[in-house]
């Protein structure tokens, strides 16, 4: 929001579950109040229940940027689906359209197996995607099994990926890196702000059944909610489950070689000399 306003951009969003609807407290959403002071695009226009793959959103950010670009302004894609951002710098071979009996296939084999078993096959078919996934990220292991036994004709049909040198975008890929102990400080600030604003009320509107329903705090909060656990004991699982995510995180930017890690307040001066961006436009 502070580059943003200092630069005169407009923000995009990189973040797998903030693309769906419904979900603004267990996503860490951009409030309403956010939204109007800055311009925000690819934040909560999914339905819950629908798939939303990181070939469709290399999509739906290229058309983002372009219109931002069109208007003459800036444009911060920000979030931590490292895929998603894979996607868009071009580092990644996405097929687009599926074949729907492997899909269906794929569905139901999720249902007998548990999620070491789907990420072992992608392991055996994919060992470099796999490496990238946690085994119990149970959504995107069968979406990239689903790519990597998809017949060659899909992948053909699916014609040359979009990216950002493909549309002509100057770009810089930033970590911002904190120490641990200020994370771990942020985190169980987050978890305690969640609770506080209603987490386990929208994870019951989401419901279990919902695609997006795996995204860190809504397992914990449902089974809170089957009085599987004390609310104290919520309160730990979600901080323990983010405190992995945030490592996981952190390990696959460190596996991008593009990134640059730097200090909050060193992000400014980065895009200023790389971007060549200056204070805000007229």
């Amino acid at each position: 929001m502070e580059l943003a306003r200092r630069f005169d951009a407009e923000i995009v969003g990189a973040d797998s579950r903030q693309v769906y609807r419904g979900m603004p407290i267990g996503t860490a959403a951009p409030t309403e109040e956010q939204t109007a002071q800055v311009r925000h695009h690819l934040v909560g226009f999914v339905d819950p229940r629908e798939r939303y793959s990181a070939a469709r959103y290399a999509n739906d950010a290229l058309d983002a940027l372009a219109d931002i670009r069109a208007r003459g302004r800036r444009a911060i894609v920000t979030g931590g689906t490292g895929f998603y951002l894979r996607a868009l710098v071009g580092g990644v071979t996405l097929a687009p359209q599926y074949d729907e009996g492997l899909r269906a296939r794929l569905a139901r084999e999720a249902s007998l197996h548990s999620p070491e078993f789907l990420h072992d096959w992608l392991t055996m078919r994919d060992p470099v995607r796999a490496r990238d996934l946690g085994a119990n990220d149970t959504y995107r292991v069968v979406r990239a099994l689903e790519i990597a036994l998809a017949p060659p004709a899909a992948t053909l049909r699916a014609g040359a990926a979009r990216t950002l040198a493909t549309e002509g975008f100057t770009w810089l890929l930033v970590f911002v890196d904190l120490p641990w102990r200020e994370i771990d400080r942020r985190i169980e600030a987050r978890t305690d702000a969640m609770l506080e604003a209603g987490l386990v009320e929208e994870a019951e509107r989401v419901g279990s059944g919902a695609v997006a329903a795996n995204a860190v705090g809504y397992p914990q909060a449902l089974a809170y909610l089957r009085g599987w656990s004390s609310r104290d004991e919520l309160r730990r699982q979600l901080n323990r489950a983010t405190r992995r995510y945030a490592r996981r995180q952190r390990a696959w930017f460190r596996s991008e070689p593009a990134t640059l890690w730097l200090d909050p307040e060193a992000v400014a001066g980065a895009a200023r000399e790389t971007l060549g961006w200056d204070t805000k436009r007229e």
